[in-house]
Order: structure tokens, then sequence, then C-alpha cells
């Protein structure tokens, strides 16, 4: 079954809600053809699609990368918070108790 379509998903994150949604796309469609699904999805709405970094697994991955079967692209948020600088506020806290 050379010609059946890709199953994947698209996951989203955000501390209040998180999206995760199935698509079916034709063999041999790259990440790119994938976002552009999602882009059209209203749960999507909100989510910068076109700037955020994207991974397959928690590997990133660019928008030319070809899809498998069963693939999952993770759109990641940007920090926060810089990890350096908020490891150093924790524990500037800690040795002031």
């Amino acid at each position: 079954m050379k010609d059946a379509p890709l199953q994947i998903e698209i996951a989203y994150a955000e501390p209040q809600r998180a999206v995760v949604k199935s698509f079916r796309l034709v063999p041999g469609s790259r990440v790119a053809d994938a976002m552009r699904l999602a882009a059209l999805d209203p749960d999507f709405s909100g989510v910068d699609l076109e700037n955020s970094a994207l991974g397959i697994f928690g590997r990133v991955v660019g928008t030319d990368y070809p899809l498998k079967e069963g693939d999952r692209i993770e759109i990641y948020r940007p920090l926060s918070a810089d990890p350096k600088t908020a490891r150093r506020a924790r524990a500037k806290s800690a040795r002031q108790r």
C-alpha cells in the first residue's frame, strides 16, 4: 500500500490548553504541507505557525523534512524565561531561606 495516505499528528501545548490533531496527507508530504493544513484549522488560531520551531518526537526539524507514517509534529513555544537566569534566581532564593 505504497499510495496509502500518511496519518500524522500535529501537537501544540500551552499551560492552559493543548491541541493534538490528526491529519492525513499524501505520501511524499513534508512538514510544510502539514503546517499549511494546521493553519486552516481553527484550533490552531493564534499560534504563530510561521515562526515557531518545529520538531518530530523531540527532534527539531525544518519545514522541508519528509514525513513518515505516524509522525507527530510538535510546535514549540519560545521560552518564557532564560533557563540560566531562572536557575540563578531559584538558587539565590534557596540560599536566602
